[in-house]
């Protein structure tokens, strides 16, 4: 109930914007991870084939994030938001509607590109919109997106025993609704002209060097909070013996989530530095993988019948719970203090290279853990792949960490009174 009192506190646009992040990963979700399958499966498309229309969908996303801060800057954050949505409705009714790969590529690209506009346009909004209370806005965010993240394949999966069309139109008609919700309701905001050309604008962001070292310091939040997607689901499959155990880990993580996440935010706001429970949140998140690692290996695949699976689940749960705590501490500051680097004519700016940055940190990362997994698996050192995962999070946490004591992240203005 306080997560729903805490929303309506806030402006209509920023609610919309809310429940729109709650459909965009709807619609993202009920899609995407069973893309593969239809393409290898349905469509009978080779593995390499089915790598490049993928490749496509996040190179055309991941690279293209600056780009769509830029045009929030310079164009209005709503316009950009009701483009990216528009755009993504027109790629995923192409992948219901397209069996070939020209067709399937140009929806790859139109839904990767789609991304790449709306994400950084609505935190930019949000951002402006939320004034002094944009923790708990982002807060507010981070809730919505990870219920959408967990509701997202539990209609996919019905949609599914239809057929992937199904999904597929399915989630077009949720990016069609938003589109027109936020075409109807998201009030236009005066742009103020720009002064520079865009290329003056990424110069000025990339030459401000505590921004771009914060960045770097984050490489680990957005490596460790993909293996939600990637190592735990596994550990929990390998705990048990049951594929269904990662849908377990999604539903502890997002209840933990919506119970918390305000409460956490909250608490924190006024003690003590942003910068502080950055690190913290880092940390924790880094710690989350030694319940798994401890018993890495030793596992099995559930033996004991039901009650011996729940046991062995047991460190996985730990750590996903621990992982998701940490970032629902980290993550909402994280989002407060990237538009205070600059100025705020650039905040989509900011937030976009800061998204690139992130989107190649997720790669590079996955690509370790996944190396890790490999190796840990042909060697015998299960515990690898963990061990990783932990390092990224106390090295960024020490990277944070190191960056306040330099005084190098900007600090919440304090109000002076006669």
């Amino acid at each position: 109930m306080k997560t729903w009192s805490e929303m309506r506190a806030f402006p209509l646009a920023i609610r919309l914007l809310l429940v729109n992040q709650l459909g965009v990963n709807i619609g993202f979700y009920l899609l995407i991870p069973y893309l593969a399958t239809h393409l290898g499966a349905d469509l009978g498309m080779s593995a390499a084939v089915v790598g490049i229309v993928l490749g496509v969908r996040n190179l055309s996303q991941q690279g293209l994030f600056i780009l769509g801060g830029s045009a929030a800057d310079r164009l209005g954050a709503r316009g950009v938001i009701i483009a990216g949505c528009a755009l993504r409705t027109v790629g995923f009714a192409l992948f219901a509607l397209g069996d070939g790969l020209p067709v399937l590529l140009a929806a790859s690209i139109l839904s990767g590109l789609a991304g790449a506009l709306f994400n950084p346009a609505v935190r930019a909004y949000l951002a402006a919109e939320a004034g002094d209370r944009k923790a708990e806005a982002f807060a507010l965010f981070n809730i919505f997106a990870t219920t959408g993240a967990l509701v997202g394949p539990m209609i996919g999966s019905a949609l599914l025993l239809v057929d992937f069309r199904a999904s597929a139109l399915t989630a077009a008609a949720i990016f069609a609704l938003l589109t027109a919700a936020q075409a109807v309701v998201l009030p236009a905001r005066e742009v103020p002209a720009s002064k520079g050309s865009v290329l003056g604008d990424w110069r000025e962001v990339l030459a401000n060097r505590a921004f771009l070292a914060f960045s770097l310091a984050m490489v680990g939040m957005f490596t460790m909070e993909n293996q939600l997607y990637l190592l735990l689901p596994d550990g929990a499959r390998r705990a048990t013996g049951w594929d269904g155990a990662a849908g377990i880990v999604f539903l502890v993580g997002t209840l933990a989530n919506l119970t918390l996440q305000m409460r956490i935010t909250r608490s924190l706001k006024e003690r003590g530095s942003r910068a502080r429970w950055v690190a913290v949140g880092l940390a924790l998140m880094g710690v989350a993988f030694v319940p798994p690692m401890a018993v890495a290996g030793t596992s099995g695949t559930g033996g004991g019948g039901v009650g011996g699976a729940a046991l062995a689940l047991v460190p996985v749960l730990a750590g996903a719970l621990l992982l998701y705590v940490g970032v629902m501490i980290a993550q909402p500051f994280v989002m407060e203090l990237i538009p205070e680097f600059g100025r705020a004519e650039l905040t989509g700016t900011y937030f976009g290279i800061f998204y690139v940055v992130s989107g190649i940190a997720a790669a590079v990362g996955n690509t370790v853990v996944g190396w890790a997994m490999d190796a840990g698996g042909h060697g015998g050192a299960a515990w690898l792949p963990w061990a990783c995962c932990l390092a990224f999070g106390l090295l960024s946490a020490a990277g944070v960490g190191w960056l306040h004591r330099l005084r190098a992240l900007p600090v919440r203005a304090v109000a002076v009174t006669a």
